[in-house]
């Protein structure tokens, strides 16, 4: 009996998101050899996510694609696919609507998300896979790979890295790349 030759599997792209010692708000993002500041949550992470909670999720978020601010950004070099920020853009965050963690146009009524801001934060926006694909109402929604402001403040949940940071890492992202959360 012949065995069939095994398909070389390629290595799994995984970014490593570390709390930062001696910090609550701050991380060590680790991939390829590197190792960045970031900025998360403001109650740092945990293993239990809630919508408004203000902490990162502890988990292997899947990178499904992102969006770029065209008129302050050139599209930087990827593989993963990204598309320019509509105007009209924003993310449902209402845990009562069917459209719950899913991006919708404005004008839009209950609770969201502006994706196009007036600070810089969503200028380079890549969206997790974090109660995407089986929505749990009240598990947390907008769990965004964004911007840090200067001098890394907390955000609501994300993880936020600098501009220079983020243009090393989309050299190294595609979709499927694994953000993992410890």
């Amino acid at each position: 009996m012949r065995l069939k030759p095994r398909k070389v599997a390629t290595p799994a792209r995984t970014i490593t998101v570390r709390a930062k010692p001696g910090s609550r708000t701050r991380a060590l993002v680790s991939f390829a050899g590197r190792t960045e500041e970031a900025a998360i949550g403001r109650s740092g992470i945990t293993s239990r996510k809630r919508e408004g909670d203000g902490a990162t999720p502890i988990a292997a978020m899947r990178l499904i694609g992102g969006y770029v601010r065209q008129d302050r950004i050139t599209r930087p070099p990827t593989a993963l696919p990204l598309r320019f920020t509509p105007k009209d853009l924003l993310w449902c965050d209402d845990p009562r609507h069917a459209l719950y963690n899913r991006p919708v146009d404005a004008p839009f009524k209950p609770s969201h998300e502006k994706m196009r801001r007036d600070d810089d934060l969503y200028d380079v926006c890549l969206v997790m896979d974090w109660n995407l694909r089986c929505r749990k109402r009240y598990g947390g929604s907008a769990i965004f790979f964004h911007l840090a402001k200067p001098g890394y403040p907390p955000t609501e949940g994300c993880v936020a890295v600098s501009l220079p940071a983020m243009k090393r890492l989309l050299r190294f992202m595609r979709r499927g790349t694994v953000v993992r959360v410890l």
